[in-house]
This record gives structure tokens, C-alpha cells and sequence, in this order.
């Protein structure tokens, strides 16, 4: 017998909206409300509201937090200013990619982790075995809040009508503790979009009143509750990778084209962490003489690819589909996929994805395909 999916403190608001409900990462999660493109074209144009608390927050505190992540992780989080987010990732000794993973530095000596749902367990787990020698506490923080998201061109004036927080000296990747509609909030200016808006972690019980709340702030911008479904042709077209699909394992952040995020130069633990040789060698490979890219493609016809479709060229497969849906703000199906690096220049002509026997013209471009006007 299978456990029953968990469920947000907003479920049964969801189920009372007319939600679509889905088992996502052992979550029921809302896959939609009505016309997934209508929500997606809505987080274009206005603004769409989103349910995350499925999301794994994870807190590390005390004096040697920082260095503790800078050996667990990727990045040089030991250097990251308070009130400021980073993307990073956590691997494998062999430099396979666990995660993709959002920290933000709360104060001196405390960071929150936020993980992937399907991932939450795995994550808790590598980084308290691996700060078992820092001086650092490793909690577990998934109870303890719900996450809300406002994302969308109108979204800052939503939320500025509930807060005083000072949203136009708030940048991309940062957050401030503040209230909106006289909740207590982590309010962040992160997102999976591609559009501007703020994620909000409040206390599970308090996520009600602020959806209702963020709801009628937001009814003459246009706002609509979203559910997974465009949140993930939102990302997309953003060209934002998804684990299990653009990350795995398998692969490598130099293999995905986020080799950034590994910093070799960190200025404590001598620059030593989880998975350092395997992503210096990988590095290398990729500066060299990459076996394959992860591009964007999309489609001259209207047949949609999907996620394993392979990728062909010339009679022979040349990569695979991670990625693919019909784009609602291109008009076009796209996909991302990784390819062989002779076929993986922006322009490139005479690949097509096998669709079920069918090979559909598609062209090689640059990710992302949808980028917000600043």
C-alpha cells in the first residue's frame, strides 16, 4: 500500500476554486484551475498566483553555517551578503547533480535551503552528513512554512497595495523579512516564471488569509490562481532547467551549461567540496571538447515533442528531448534537449525530432526562447 499524497494548508481552497489536482513529488498539488494557456498567457500579461508549498526548506544555523554549505554545495555560500538569494546546486562525489537548489542568507549565521519537493529528502540528508564537522545545525523547516508565489508584470503593484516593505529597493535574488496583509512573510524576489513577482514564505496556518488576500489586491490587475501545468511552459520558455528532466544525476551543471554556478575559488574549506575533482575534469571537457549542449528547439510544424523523443540528424540520433510543449507565447511547440555539439550551434538546419516515426523538422536556437523586457 502506497501512502496517501500529502497535501498544502491551502487544499481545500484549491478544491473549492474547481481545481484540477495531481500527485506531484507524493504532493496533491493544483495542476490547474481552467484553461492552462489562459493562465499562462495571464502570468504574461497580468499576473498568476501560485501554490508551492511543496517545496523543501531546509535551515542550517550557527558560526560555521556558511562554511558548511560551501563544502555541501557548489557555490560560495559563505559569501553571499544577508537579505541576498543564490542559485546553486548540490552533487555527487562524481560531479552527477542531486539537486538544483535556491539558499538564502537570513542573518550572520543562518541559511535557508530551499529544494526541489522530490528531492527534499535526499537534500536534508546529504547536507547533515555532510556538515557533521562544521559547527552548524542542520533543521528541517518543511513544516514550518507554506510558500506562495506572485508572479507576473503586475505583481509588484499587487503586493505593494499589502505591504510596506520596501519592494522598489528589493533586487532580483534578494529578500527581506516584512508583513503583507498583516502576515508575518519572507518576502523574495525570486521566481521560475521568467516575469518578475515574489515568493512568500509564511507560516503554514497564515497561508490562507494571504491567498484571499492577494487575491482581492489583485482583481482589478487581472490575477488568476495557476496551477503546475503552466508553471512549467512558463519555465520553458524562460529556458530554466527542471530536475529529472534538463538535471539528473547523470549529468553534470558543465553539461547542462550552468557551469557558473561551480565556484573552484572559494575562500574557505581551501576551496574543498563535495564533488570538486569530478567537476574539474568536467569542466575541462566542457572547455574542450563537450560531447553534447543542451539547446532550445522549436518546431516548423505543429506536432509537439516530448520529454525521451530522440533527436535526429541525417538518418542518426544526435540527442534527446528533456523538455517539450506547445509555446502559448511563441505560438510554436519548442523543446530543450541535449545534443551533439556539431549540431548545437543557434541556426542550425536538418534536425528533427522522431515523433513517433515522424521526423519533424525542427531549428536549433539559444536558450531561453521568452526573455521579459527590464
Amino acid at each position: 500500500m502506497t501512502d496517501a499524497p500529502r497535501r498544502t494548508a491551502l487544499d481545500a481552497l484549491h478544491r473549492t476554486l474547481g481545481a484540477t489536482m495531481t500527485d506531484f513529488a507524493g504532493w496533491d498539488m493544483p495542476l490547474r484551475y481552467g484553461s492552462e494557456r489562459d493562465e499562462h498567457i495571464a502570468v504574461r500579461t497580468r499576473a498568476g498566483l501560485f501554490d508551492l508549498s511543496h517545496m523543501g526548506e531546509i535551515t542550517l544555523t550557527g558560526p560555521q553555517a556558511g562554511q558548511a554549505l560551501d563544502f555541501a554545495l557548489v557555490g560560495n555560500l559563505s559569501a553571499l551578503a544577508v537579505g541576498r538569494a543564490r542559485y546553486t546546486m548540490i552533487c555527487e562525489a562524481g560531479g552527477g547533480i542531486l539537486d538544483d537548489l535556491i539558499v538564502y542568507r537570513l542573518a550572520e549565521q543562518e541559511y535557508m535551503v530551499v529544494a526541489n519537493a522530490s528531492n527534499a529528502q535526499v537534500v536534508l540528508d546529504a547536507l547533515t552528513e555532510r556538515a557533521a564537522g562544521f559547527e552548524t545545525e542542520v533543521r528541517d523547516d518543511r513544516e514550518n512554512y507554506a510558500l506562495l508565489a506572485v508572479q507576473g508584470p503586475e505583481a509588484p503593484g499587487i503586493l505593494k497595495s499589502l505591504t510596506d516593505a520596501d519592494l522598489d529597493g528589493l533586487k532580483y535574488y534578494a529578500g527581506l523579512p516584512g508583513t503583507v496583509a498583516g502576515v508575518p512573510a519572507l518576502i523574495a524576489r525570486t521566481g521560475y516564471t521568467g516575469e518578475d513577482g515574489f515568493e512568500l514564505f509564511v507560516a503554514p496556518g497564515d497561508a490562507e488569509r494571504l491567498w484571499r488576500a492577494l487575491t482581492d489586491a489583485g482583481t482589478g490587475a487581472g490575477l488568476v490562481p495557476c496551477g503546475l501545468s503552466c508553471r512549467d511552459t512558463l519555465r520553458l520558455e524562460a529556458g530554466m532547467p527542471l530536475y529529472g528532466h534538463e538535471l539528473t544525476t547523470a549529468t553534470t551543471p558543465f553539461d547542462a551549461g550552468l557551469g557558473r554556478v561551480v565556484k573552484f575559488d572559494k575562500t574557505t574549506n581551501a576551496g574543498d567540496f563535495v564533488g570538486r575533482e569530478a567537476l574539474t575534469a568536467a569542466a575541462e571537457r566542457a572547455a574542450t571538447n563537450p560531447p553534447r549542449k543542451l539547446v532550445g528547439l522549436i518546431a516548423e510544424g505543429r506536432r509537439v515533442p516530448r520529454a525521451g523523443f530522440s533527436v535526429v540528424a541525417d538518418g542518426a540520433v544526435v540527442g534527446e528531448v528533456t523538455s517539450g510543449a506547445p509555446s502559448p507565447t511563441l505560438g510554436k511547440p519548442i523543446a530543450i534537449a541535449y545534443v551533439d555539439a556539431a549540431h548545437a550551434a543557434p541556426g542550425t538546419k536538418g534536425v528533427a525530432v522522431d515523433i513517433r516515426g515522424s521526423h519533424e523538422p525542427y531549428e536549433v536556437v539559444a536558450l531561453p526562447f521568452y526573455k521579459r523586457e527590464r
